[in-house]
């Protein structure tokens, strides 16, 4: 079965461009369903001549180089008298306008076409006859092989039209005509290639010699192309087949395109000969395919507006923000000052570390010569304690030397203890300074960055720019009048400081009276925004007013419209009925059918008078909207200038 699989039929992009048989389409024609078998309404697919495999050399087996030929012959029921028309049972059903077009006949290069087929050897009929055989009992056809050796007219014919059937279920075959009359139309409707080389006369004796290789190449080709069709419809994953029921939900590819407008055409005629002129439910079915196919595509698609949107915001809060430079130039320039200062306070503090280090030297070395004056002392007293225990003295100098010992350990106590509160006093006093110069180190340093704080550190702005107003504290001074580093505080801080305050005063009142002065021209133009507020609210109100007039405009025209419309259709029916009395009364009628005719110009005059006054209406009212628009968009504009003039 794979080298009978091919593709025998393929649409082209217009699905009415091609061609399909020529046979008409009988009016009892069974819709077909949409199962797997699901066969088209216009009949099956005329075919190109098939030649099977191995007929010719160098053709390609994998792939057919014949196309199917999709027309629908129910849109040319015009053309043919009896199939495919709708009775015209009423006067008020309209009749098809489709002028249909030429019965196509077979490409003239069919006549040339020599069978290539070896069909008169008898190994190659023997298989043929194999083939139609197997074929035949496969469809349910009750023949026996000895049928194909002793064939019969009517044998032949009844095979042939099984055959037939299988290829084209519609096929309108007709039992009142001879078998010659419908054989020639029917090879020619499947495009059988060979059809020129067989004469009708054959069928009259099909087993002879010279007409049964013939006959019988007719036979294998119609199965041959049975089990093509069958293999083709099914095949489940075939988009050609037009199943509309599996198409995925999204698709790309011109078949499945093709696909739903058959589906849609298809069923819209379908309801069209049920006398339906507007397909909804069709509408509706094509629609909800595409939503669903575009589906994902739309969510992409909202998506890449919400970013392009959010870039744009981006791009937007960028471009009127300042210039990330003029940001970073700033940040230098406030960086720059710090370390200006940060510089200042570490010099200050590594000249404080400095005068400290010293202090902690000097008093480490007096401390040194202290111990060594001690340890003197102290060699001193035992030398003198020996000398006096080897001298001689008498008692009386050794009382008075006694009482001279006594009242120098007392004076020696008293002087101790003096020494002690002298030094208890100089430690009290030494930490009291200490605190001292540790408050007064605060309060430099809160000085310090008060004058950081408000801009005072050199350089001071102009008159000022030669006054340094820093301070620092030297606690290591021996005069009182070093302890302070830096300008004189009564005559040049003192001053400078009142001074800048003056200037600071001077200036916050100059600033509180703009203030003022800002605050009053900003309620004035409040008042005159309120004021504008409400004449645009009365202006609204008097839009709204405009377009309910022009809404009550616009109804009362689609009323008259469709007024004239109804009158329209009445005469239009009248008017049919009129010629139809015409046809069958004479002249009698025509006076009357021209005063119809007449009536029916002066209401399309009506209508067409009553459209252009609608439309002078609208256009009117839009006018005066844009004008109002324009006045609005102006007093906005003048409201803005006005506002940033002020600013």
């Amino acid at each position: 079965m794979s080298e009978l699989r091919r593709s025998t039929m393929q649409p082209a992009t217009d699905i009415y461009g091609n061609t399909r048989s020529g046979l008409p389409m009988p009016s009892t024609a069974k819709k077909a369903s949409s199962s797997a078998m699901r066969m088209s309404l216009a009949g099956p697919a005329a075919r190109t001549p098939y030649l099977p495999p191995g007929a010719g050399s160098g053709s390609n087996t994998g792939h057919s180089g014949y196309r199917s030929q999709n027309v629908n012959p129910l849109l040319q029921s015009t053309s043919k008298p009896n199939y495919g028309r709708t009775p015209l049972t009423n006067s008020s059903r309209r009749g098809s306008v489709w002028t249909g077009g030429p019965s196509l006949a077979p490409p003239s290069g069919s006549q040339t076409f020599k069978d290539p087929r070896p069909i008169r050897e008898r190994s190659y009929q023997s298989k043929m006859k194999q083939d139609i055989y197997s074929w035949l009992q496969a469809t349910e056809f009750d023949i026996s092989v000895q049928t194909l050796s002793n064939i019969t007219g009517k044998d032949y014919r009844a095979m042939f039209q099984h055959l037939v059937t299988i290829m084209d279920p519609g096929y309108p075959f007709d039992s009142r005509l001879r078998f010659e009359d419908e054989f020639q139309p029917a090879l020619k409707s499947l495009r059988y290639p060979f059809s020129a080389q067989i004469d009708n006369k054959w069928l009259a004796a099909p087993g002879s010699m010279h007409s049964w290789p013939a006959l019988l190449a007719v036979l294998h080709w119609l199965v041959e192309m049975g089990k093509a069709r069958l293999n083709y419809l099914e095949s489940e994953d075939d988009p050609t087949l037009q199943i509309a029921d599996r198409i995925p939900e999204e698709f790309s590819d011109p078949i499945h395109h093709q696909a739903l407008a058959f589906n849609y055409f298809s069923e819209a005629y379908v309801a069209f000969f049920h006398g339906a002129d507007v397909f909804h439910e069709q509408d509706k079915e094509l629609e909800a395919s595409y939503a669903k196919k575009n589906e994902r595509v739309v969510g992409d698609l909202e998506n890449k507006k919400a970013l392009l949107a959010q870039g744009t915001k981006e791009l937007d809060e960028l471009r009127s923000s300042k210039a990330p430079l003029e940001k970073l130039q700033k940040i230098r320039a406030c960086i720059l000052d710090d370390r200006a200062k940060f510089d200042d306070v570490l010099h200050r503090l590594e000249s404080r570390k400095r005068q400290l280090t010293e202090s902690v030297v000097r008093e480490k070395a007096e401390l040194a010569a202290r111990s060594q004056n001690f340890d003197q002392l102290k060699a001193e007293h035992e030398k003198l304690t020996e000398v006096v225990k080897v001298q001689n003295l008498t008692p009386e100098e050794v009382i008075r030397m006694n009482t001279d010992h006594e009242t120098l350990a007392r004076n020696l106590e008293d002087l101790k203890y003096k020494i002690s509160e002298a030094r208890k006093t100089v430690m009290s006093l030494e930490v009291i300074t200490t605190n001292r110069g540790a408050a007064a180190e605060e309060a430099l340093d809160l000085y310090g960055n008060l004058l950081s704080a408000v801009g005072l550190f050199p350089p001071l702005p102009p008159p000022f720019d030669n006054i340094d107003l820093r301070l620092e504290l030297n606690t290591a001074a021996a005069n009182p009048q070093q302890l302070l580093l830096g300008s004189d505080i009564r005559k040049v801080i003192k001053p400078t400081l009142n001074s800048v305050a003056e200037i600071k005063r001077t200036e916050r009142a100059d600033i509180e009276s703009e203030r003022i002065k800002v605050d009053n021209e900003l309620d004035q133009l409040t008042l005159e925004c309120e004021n504008v507020d409400e004449e645009v609210r009365e202006i609204e109100k008097k839009v709204m007013s405009l377009n309910e007039q022009a809404d009550d405009l616009r109804d009362a025209a689609q009323q008259e419209s469709m007024v004239s419309n109804a009158e329209a259709a009445r005469l239009e029916r009248e008017l049919a009925h009129a010629r139809t009395a015409a046809l069958s009364s004479g002249m009698g009628v025509k006076s009357r059918l021209q005063a119809l005719q007449f009536d029916y110009r002066e209401q399309i005059a009506k209508v067409s008078r009553l459209k252009d006054e609608t439309i002078r209406a609208i256009a009117k009212n839009s006018n005066e909207i844009g004008l109002f628009k324009e006045e609005v968009s102006a007093q906005l504009r003048r409201l803005r200038d006005f506002v940033e003039e002020g600013n």
